[in-house]
């Protein structure tokens, strides 16, 4: 196979300005799920105080989006298989939209679970394939700080969340949580037309026998015409067709199944080792991302605040709004970064941020649990202080990579379906802490919960130590071969890139 990096010189240096215009329409649908997570944190509020719900409703309410969208992406993945990835982010912005209205109208608590589910729905949709196309139309020097863009939108939207918080918030109870949950319906059908007007995957395209067309976008997607010619190149191969054939269009070859038929066979019940490692990979990375708890930071920032001293439902949100302000001003840093420093090196220093963070915010919060005098305020600081930096390094490495790194590490033929068996686990993890944290930290106090956290992730550094190969600059086509070399030679990859 003829790399990329070989054959298209200074071009392949400059971003194409058009695959990041793509690439940050895609990503504007992450910007509203963003919004819903963190608008949900404040809203829990007052929806609690109107409809007069308990906290084991509002750990459903909070986790039962994830729950759907662990659904979602599983069926997103064949989705767009079939349909193709520009049509699935318009279902996505479609099926939000239709969650959003039930949420914003939503007279009770069952019709609230009905939009909440929904809105799930789409956003399985959404994690699952706005990093693919992103990966899909980039070029391997600029790959990473694309497919990086959907971890910012979430982090812009989760920061739009806080400040619509803050906003609406003093509105009379029946209307201001309404709005703040119903308003996400606009710019979701905007974007929908939006898309539209977006090309589709060249390398979808491809797998489809559309060879013209994905031609015409690489063109558009790409620095010159050699560079355009060397990633078709590659791409037919890895697709099995003929190098040389310059057909418009060739007919699939019906025993190839392009549509993703047999994909799940060749993932889980036969994969290759190579495969099998991906797999691996993929399925560890978004685990530990949500398993060392950030969730619990987006989602109950307001209770944390509150245990470690801060009073008043206006102080509370405004302490809330500083940790999406962290969130996003790392994540807008990674994403500079993720292409320059390197995957690898983000992950491992970004996680040993987060377990000394973590073992800071628990070590605070038992001292002030276990304090019955006046207000610790060198306590109360620090847990401030280490949740805002809990969250400024799990946002500088951890967040991003993880989908770059899954995006970009699956074989042409299974990517997307094996994405979104990432994405899945991912849901299924976010899930899990919104749905138990409440409960978790009642059981073993709210100290305890971060210790726990903070040994999840010593688990991951090593994890991501060990399995983890470098993927930066290298072309999609070329990324299975780093993991074709077992663990030894992994391990000599490793080395060769520290």
């Amino acid at each position: 196979m003829v790399s990329i990096e070989g054959g298209v010189g200074q071009n392949q240096q400059k971003l194409n300005m058009y695959a990041a215009g793509c690439s940050i329409v895609a990503s504007m649908i992450s910007i509203i799920f963003g919004y819903d997570t963190g608008v949900m944190s404040g809203a829990m509020i007052f929806i609690k105080d109107e409809l007069k719900i308990h906290d084991t409703e509002v750990e459903i309410l909070a986790g039962i989006l994830n729950i759907c969208a662990l659904f979602g992406s599983l069926l997103a993945g064949r989705t767009s298989d079939y349909i193709g990835r520009r049509y699935t982010i318009f279902a996505a912005c479609i099926i939000f939209m239709l969650g959003s209205i039930l949420m914003g109208y939503a007279p009770n608590y069952g019709v609230l679970m009905t939009g909440r589910c929904t809105a799930g729905i789409g956003v399985g949709f959404a994690l699952m394939i706005a990093p693919v196309y992103s990966a899909e139309v980039s070029s391997p020097s600029y790959r990473g700080f694309l497919t990086s863009l959907p971890e910012l939108g979430i982090s812009i939207g989760v920061l739009l969340g806080y400040i619509s918080n803050v906003a609406f918030g003093g509105l009379s109870l029946k209307l201001g949580w309404r709005i703040m949950l119903g308003i996400a319906a606009i710019p979701s059908l905007a974007l929908a037309f939006g898309i539209l007007k977006m090309p589709e995957s060249p390398r979808w395209l491809v797998m489809q026998g559309r060879l013209g067309e994905a031609k015409k976008v690489l063109r558009r997607v790409s620095n010159s015409q050699e560079e355009a010619e060397t990633r078709l190149r590659d791409i037919k191969e890895v697709a099995g067709i003929d190098v040389n054939c310059n057909d418009d269009f060739v007919k699939p070859d019906p025993l190839k199944k392009t549509h993703g038929e047999g994909v799940w066979k060749e993932l889980i019940i036969r994969p290759t080792p190579a495969v099998r490692w991906i797999l691996i990979a993929a399925v560890g990375i978004h685990f530990f991302e949500h398993a060392v708890g950030i969730e619990a930071v987006i989602l109950y920032s307001p209770r944390i605040f509150k245990k470690a001293g801060i009073v008043g439902k206006e102080k509370l949100l405004r302490a809330s709004v500083g940790v999406g302000l962290t969130k996003f001003v790392f994540v807008f840093i990674s994403t500079f970064l993720v292409d320059r420093v390197g995957r690898r090196r983000l992950l491992l220093v970004s996680t040993a941020g987060i377990i000394a963070a973590l073992a800071v915010l628990g070590a605070c919060l038992t001292i002030v649990e276990h304090h019955h005098g006046g207000q610790l305020v060198w306590a109360l600081s620090l847990c401030i202080i280490s949740t805002y930096t809990f969250v400024a390094f799990f946002n500088i490495g951890l967040a991003p990579v993880t989908w770059v790194y899954s995006s970009e590490i699956f074989p042409l033929k299974l990517r997307a379906q094996g994405y979104s068996i990432g994405v899945a686990v991912n849901r299924l993890m976010n899930a899990t802490i919104s749905m138990s944290f409440i409960s978790l930290y009642e059981a073993i106090t709210i100290g305890g919960a971060f210790f726990l956290f903070a040994g999840i992730a010593v688990l991951a550094w090593f994890f991501f130590y060990f399995l983890f190969p470098e993927t930066k600059g290298r072309s999609l086509e070329d990324i299975e071969e780093l993991f074709s070399k077992g663990i030894s030679g992994r391990a000599e990859a490793v080395k060769s890139d520290m």
